[in-house]
């Protein structure tokens, strides 16, 4: 058997289901997730490697009306997500109806590429209500096929794989085999500090947040992280410290705890805050945070 790799892109609204779905084919949880849109800002590869193929998956922000130079650089991810997929994954939530841009959903209604629609969320809906769904969207993406799935509980996913196997052309890999991310130890590091910043925080204020890493030091019993959490305004940085900094410790020690579970060593974990004032405009910065 010629062995397979194919870019596999996910593409949808925000909060559908796409990081989670990723998580589960891969087996690994390596794009955040919180219940809250705009969690993803990145093109964040996820790569599953098997003897005989290697997908590359690509988890892309939820498709918005930018407001700001971030949501724009955010929609520039998903804007290259359509340049090199060999299989789309359009993930959908039930109940809903089109993307929130009318350019990338026609775009997906044009494609010759194999597109996939995963109906997620299932087991929140009866027989009769999802059935209208499949019909709804068979009728939207006549050549597309429809796979009801729920990503959280792995219902269907064994299946969409094994599509996804199907699909993908016969090619070498186009990464080493040990690689399960394109993505560096410093982004997955800033990624779960974010992680817990969405989780525990309210309103605008862990949308005004961006997270660097200023020092990765890896040794032999323990990487020593020094991790800068940026805020838009002065009012904001008082939230995310807390009353006698209570709540940046509860944030340091979740992320702590999430990284050593991913990273498989002690972790020593220093955060500190700061005030750039309308950094999500600011294009210099949003370069150096690789958007």
């Amino acid at each position: 058997m010629a062995h397979k790799s194919g870019f596999v892109n996910i593409i949808g609204n925000p909060n559908v289901g796409k990081s989670t779905t990723m998580n589960a084919m891969l087996g690994e949880r390596l794009s955040i997730i919180t219940p809250k849109a705009q969690t993803t800002r990145h093109r964040i590869m996820g790569i599953l490697n098997d003897e005989d193929y290697q997908i590359v998956f690509s988890d892309t922000p939820g498709v918005i009306k930018p407001a700001y130079a971030l949501q724009e650089s955010m929609m520039q991810f998903v804007s290259s997500a359509f340049e090199d997929a060999d299989v789309f994954v359009y993930m959908i939530e039930i109940g809903e109806r089109a993307l929130k841009d009318e350019k990338f959903y026609n775009q997906l209604k044009q494609t010759s590429t194999p597109l996939l629609i995963c109906l997620n969320k299932i087991d929140q809906v009866d027989q009769d209500k999802l059935e209208t769904e499949v019909a709804y969207w068979k009728e939207e993406f006549p050549n597309s096929e429809i796979i009801p799935l729920s990503a959280l509980k792995g219902f269907n996913i064994d299946y969409l794989l094994s599509r996804l196997i199907e699909l993908i052309p016969e090619s070498p890999a186009y990464f080493d085999k040990s690689q399960i991310t394109d993505r560096t130890e410093r982004f997955v590091a800033s990624e779960i500090v974010r992680e817990k910043i969405l989780m525990n925080y309210k309103k605008e204020v862990p949308y005004s947040v961006e997270v660097n890493i200023d020092e990765f030091k890896e040794e032999e019993a323990i990487i020593r992280i020094r991790s800068v959490i940026l805020v838009a305004r002065e009012s904001q940085k008082g939230i995310i410290i807390g009353h006698k900094g209570s709540m940046l410790k509860k944030v340091g020690t979740e992320a702590r705890l999430e990284m050593e579970k991913f990273f498989n060593k002690k972790i020593f974990l220093e955060l500190f805050v700061k005030v750039n004032k309308d950094w999500r405009d600011d294009q210099r910065k949003l370069r150096q945070f690789g958007y």
